[in-house]
């Protein structure tokens, strides 16, 4: 069981690798940051697009890195819609755990998305891909302009 929920983790990050359902820029927006990963290469560029209340809206991205940095970035643009900034800061530190660590106590519905990423957690040098989309929204959030994985 536990390498048929693996499989289905792998296909899931393939997917959203190659087909990510939010890379895109946005043409109206509110904040945007920009991430790197030196070490092995990765950019993103995020950008938001705040509700009526002070929620996210919309995120955009354009990326250019491994299927994980890509799947990162279109889970999360998935899983922080329609969420505050603060609920996003909390739930960044959830999914650094979760890259880390490979498990979430204390996850909410709102983190099942992510969960595909918690392999991870066995590459080390692989956090930082699953985590630079997340540092990359915090900067933007933050009204910073850059962001790095380290």
């Amino acid at each position: 069981m536990f390498d048929d929920l693996r499989d289905l983790y792998q296909e899931v990050i393939l997917d959203h690798g190659r087909r990510p359902r939010h890379a895109h820029r946005l043409e109206c927006f509110d904040a945007s940051a920009r991430g790197d990963n030196p070490m092995c290469g990765d950019r993103i560029q995020i950008w938001v697009k705040y509700g009526d209340r002070g929620e996210v809206a919309k995120t955009g991205f354009e990326a250019r890195g491994c299927a994980i940095s890509v799947a990162s970035a279109d889970l999360m643009a998935e899983t922080v819609h329609g969420h505050t900034p603060a609920e996003i800061h909390q739930m960044f530190e959830q999914f650094r755990s979760l890259a880390q660590t490979g498990e979430c106590p204390g996850c909410g519905e709102e983190m099942e998305r992510l969960m595909p990423l918690s392999g991870v957690h066995e590459f080390p040098s692989r956090v930082k891909c699953a985590t630079l989309p997340w540092h990359a929204l915090i900067a933007a959030l933050d009204g910073a302009q850059e962001a790095s994985s380290e």
